[in-house]
């Protein structure tokens, strides 16, 4: 219980001195980043295989999660400094500092089981079917299309976006 005391504190002196996340999810919208000037939210992925997720924007916060899984992306709701405010597929929210994460776009699978198929059709031929946990590189997405090419170990495709977690619904990705 001290810990979660802890971070609402923390919490408490963000939006005390002036900060106010983005609202989650939605999808991009007119917002930007006061430091960068991208998009808020966006998604990027996460550098390395072991990124702490801290309560606020700096080391002097108690890290709060610790996700282990290079490449897994992440949705950036809003921005400090050199600190990004992030949201993990799994729910998980935090601050991470910008040299962990990259802005390449990659997935990872939320239904129990997506198909990986030779064209952006729900009747195209599979390529590969893919568990859910299975991550990999998102290459492209058309504003208009339910599908997006992507690509996992030796297989490339399009997948359903509601199969993935990694692009807003409607969202241009090249």
């Amino acid at each position: 219980m001290p810990r979660l005391r802890l971070i609402c504190a923390a919490l408490a002196l963000l939006l005390l001195g002036g900060w106010t996340p983005a609202p989650l999810g939605g999808g991009p919208g007119p917002a930007v980043g006061p430091v960068t000037k991208l998009p808020l939210p966006r998604f990027v992925s996460l550098r390395t295989d072991e990124v702490n997720f801290r309560a606020g924007p700096g080391f002097q916060y108690p890290v709060i999660w610790v996700y282990e899984r290079a490449g897994l992306p992440v949705e950036i709701i809003g921005e400090f400094d050199v600190w990004r405010h992030v949201v993990a597929p799994d729910g998980g929210v935090g601050w991470v500092h910008m040299a962990t994460i990259r802005a390449l776009r990659t997935f990872i699978i939320t239904a129990q089981q997506a198909v990986l198929r030779r064209g952006p059709d729900p009747d195209a031929a599979p390529v590969a079917y893919l568990q859910n946990g299975v991550s990999g590189r998102l290459l492209a997405c058309d504003a208009g299309s339910d599908f997006c090419k992507a690509t996992t170990g030796h297989y490339t495709g399009y997948l359903a976006r509601e199969d993935f977690w990694g692009a807003f619904a409607g969202e241009t990705v090249k």
